[in-house]
């Protein structure tokens, strides 16, 4: 038996990314610097942190509950 290994969160959740939901395909993409990017920050800073969600935050450019353009 093969043994998986284990993907890094910051390589599994980047930007870029697919994954499939209700038999659909979606890409993984983060607008930082956007009203949109503005919106998930602070929807996810009351979230616990786990390895995910700071991939994501980060993705976005969260800095506390805004989005900033790196």
């Amino acid at each position: 038996m093969a043994v998986k290994k284990k993907v890094p969160a910051k390589k599994k959740y980047a930007n870029g990314t697919t994954y499939r939901s209700k038999g659909k395909t979606i890409k993984r993409v983060s607008s930082p610097g956007t009203k949109r990017g503005d919106n998930y920050c602070a929807r996810s800073s009351g979230q616990k942190s786990t390895a995910k969600v700071k991939a994501r935050r980060s993705a976005w450019g969260c800095k506390g509950k805004k989005s900033v353009k790196k």
